[in-house]
């Protein structure tokens, strides 16, 4: 399967099944189109028709080189991956864990999936025993792999500090008994960063996501602390400063674009020319009764936005001003296996979210719910029928996504999402 399209200025075509990816000029993606068949005498007339001022010798070297792409499996590619997908979840093992250290917030903001940090449930924070059976959690069933990945999360984690400090320390501890590696990371509102939290973060955290959704009005229309004022310039001055410590790396800025601000580009450049150089936007998740959600009707100017942001980063990277947006790196040369392309985030099986008191959720996105519950770190994973589901959730399971052109770069999307809108995780 092929899928050829033009957008700003310049003709692509992408092969499904391998990903390869190519730029032409119009009639070399024209050729490739009339040439999926393999009927060489046909592509050449319906070419001839079409482009009659070409000479014969060009269009025969043309479709020469795409059969030279046909051959090496970069043009018309089989999809031969589905049987790869039994040896991939028949043992999955875990990989990441999102430790949910606080759920409480200093933030309100009324957009949050989260209910200000209580998940829909009390107010919490992880005592450092839970913490650490997480860390044991993972390294027992983590199996031969080696790099091991924990998110501090919340509600707001510096409200926790003191245990995401003694977590980090008791990790290394662990690497060294059982030659593991652990990338530590943290989100934050920014709120309670001080210069103690930022050397600390710069020494110890592989990454730290701080949240900041564009403009002072955008952002302070839904960040605001429990009296209701703004928290933009309380944060932006530390995040700038914490980015400048950490060498302008190890970080992105996340921010959320709602139905209020469908004009996000001019957020993401508001966060570019404050010194930020690795961004993130990502549409709100919320209810879709809720004022501020991403509709139907809003689709066309959400797109547009994203196209105009790929021309603003081809001209700001020609003018010695780049920046990287998150959504857009893909690594076409040397990208996600194809294990990982077929099975996505991996949740519920390779990634698993832990609460204060140590229950087991698929993502951090369910928790709370507790037909998503699948155990806790004392009973292990108790739920294995909800398990399973998760570790059927892929590429595949979706029925929809059987015949789309960009499965093996959506995976299948979120199956948080999914099951949110549709009432299944492999809903679409």
């Amino acid at each position: 399967m092929i899928h050829s399209y033009t957008l700003n200025g310049y003709h692509i075509t992408v092969d499904a099944a391998s990903c390869a990816v190519h730029v032409t000029d119009r009639q070399g993606m024209d050729a490739i189109a009339l040439y999926e068949d393999g009927d060489r005498k046909k592509a050449t007339r319906l070419l001839q028709e079409k482009y009659p001022q070409v000479p014969l010798a060009d269009i025969t070297e043309c479709l020469d080189d795409i059969d030279i792409l046909r051959a090496q499996g970069k043009l018309y590619a089989q999809d031969v991956y589905q049987a790869a997908l039994p040896r991939r979840t028949a043992q999955p093992v875990v990989k990441a864990l999102c430790l949910h250290v606080a759920h409480v917030c200093n933030l309100a903001c009324s957009y949050c999936f989260a209910g200000q940090g209580k998940y829909a449930g009390a107010q919490a924070l992880m005592p450092y025993e839970v913490g650490r059976d997480a860390l044991d959690f993972l390294v027992r069933h983590s199996g031969t792999r080696r790099n091991l990945e924990v998110d501090f999360f919340g509600g707001e984690p510096l409200m926790n500090w003191d245990v995401v400090k003694r977590l980090v320390a008791y990790g290394r501890e662990l690497e060294k008994q059982h030659n593991k590696v652990f990338r530590f990371t943290l989100t934050t509102n920014g709120v309670l960063l001080d210069d103690e939290v930022m050397d600390f973060c710069n020494r110890e955290m592989h990454n730290v996501v701080l949240s900041l959704d564009g403009r002072k009005e955008v952002h302070d229309r839904f960040r605001v602390d429990h009296q209701g004022h703004g928290s933009y310039e309380a944060i932006v001055p530390k995040f700038q400063e914490f980015v400048r410590r950490r060498g302008h790396q190890g970080y992105y800025m996340r921010g959320t674009f709602t139905h209020y601000n469908l004009d996000f580009l001019n957020d993401i450049l508001h966060m570019a020319d404050l010194g930020f150089t690795q961004l993130s936007m990502e549409p709100v998740v919320t209810s879709p009764d809720n004022p501020s959600a991403i509709t139907q009707d809003d689709l066309p100017q959400v797109f547009e936005q994203y196209e105009r942001l790929a021309q603003v980063m081809l001209e700001r990277h020609r003018e010695g001003r780049p920046f990287d947006f998150y959504h857009f790196l893909i690594d076409l040369g040397h990208g996600p296996c194809i294990h990982k392309r077929i099975i996505g985030c991996g949740s519920g099986t390779e990634y698993l979210a832990v609460t204060p008191w140590g229950d087991l959720y698929p993502c951090h996105q369910f928790v709370g719910e507790q037909q998503y519950r699948l155990g806790s770190l004392l009973e292990g994973i108790t739920n294995a029928t909800l398990q399973q589901e998760f570790g059927r959730c892929n590429v595949f399971s979706h029925t929809e996504c059987l015949q789309c052109w960009a499965k093996y770069f959506c995976s299948g999307g979120c199956a948080a999402n999914a099951a949110h809108a549709t009432g299944s995780v492999t809903g679409v």
